[in-house]
């Protein structure tokens, strides 16, 4: 079964009547357990894409369908509890909360989900991604590198089926980069989660199933990547 199933989907902002066009039509199949790195120039339309995925927005026409359901269909409420229970979302900047340290970061989300024993997945998480001395830790003690590792364990915090990351490296120096992304390939690998990436690194794409090329809202080219461009 497809993780990603978008059929036709357009989606058209509005100001006045002045309409800006950000996805054209756009057709993708993303299977289950794959990784797949989203391309293109700033404008390009990855953005939208992301937040339509990750039913934060609705499109202006279309089917988007996630882990077997038509997500464009739901209103918000029903999008905001699919998104809990089944997506997970890394931003380029970290997004945690913070006067929480990383362990009550990563309890958060558990928490609103209903989940059992918060602690003891997050202080399991975070010993995973290399944290389990920093757990008491707030974000302003952190480096960047750790601060990004805590936000995976916040995404990956209630299992998510699918999981969303926005140039997740972007503010990273190689190494740092390199060591979450080889985390968050470990681990979205071994709970057999859909990993989607958009980036503008090519070493980072480069570690993807397939990559997709956005050029001013359409799908150019779907390819898979140069084998050779694997040291990040």
């Amino acid at each position: 079964m497809d993780a990603i199933a978008l059929d036709r989907v357009f989606k058209i902002y509005k100001e006045g009547e002045i309409e800006a066009v950000a996805l054209r039509g756009a057709c993708l199949a993303v299977p289950e357990g794959s990784s797949t790195a989203i391309l293109g120039r700033s404008g390009a339309g990855k953005s939208t894409l992301l937040h339509l995925i990750a039913g934060l927005m609705s499109p202006s026409a279309g089917r988007i369908i996630v882990a077997g359901e038509e997500i464009s269909r739901m209103d918000e409420a029903a999008r905001s509890d699919f998104r809990r229970r089944n997506i997970g979302i890394i931003y380029q900047t970290d997004n945690l909360v913070p006067f929480l340290t990383a362990q009550e970061n990563v309890e958060l989300p558990i928490g609103l989900a209903g989940g059992r024993h918060p602690a003891a997945r997050a202080k399991e998480l975070l010993a995973e991604l290399g944290l389990g001395e920093r757990l008491g830790h707030r974000g302003a003690f952190l480096s960047g590198g750790e601060r990004q590792r805590v936000a995976i364990a916040v995404a990956l915090a209630n299992r998510p089926r699918l999981l969303i990351a926005d140039e997740l490296t972007g503010e990273l120096d190689s190494r740092s980069a390199a060591m979450v992304m080889d985390t968050l390939s470990r681990l979205s690998s071994a709970l057999g989660t859909t990993l989607v990436i958009v980036t503008h690194n090519p070493a980072v794409a480069a570690r993807a199933d397939l990559r997709v090329r956005l050029v001013d809202g359409e799908f150019e080219a779907i390819e898979k990547p140069a084998k050779e461009a694997t040291h990040v």
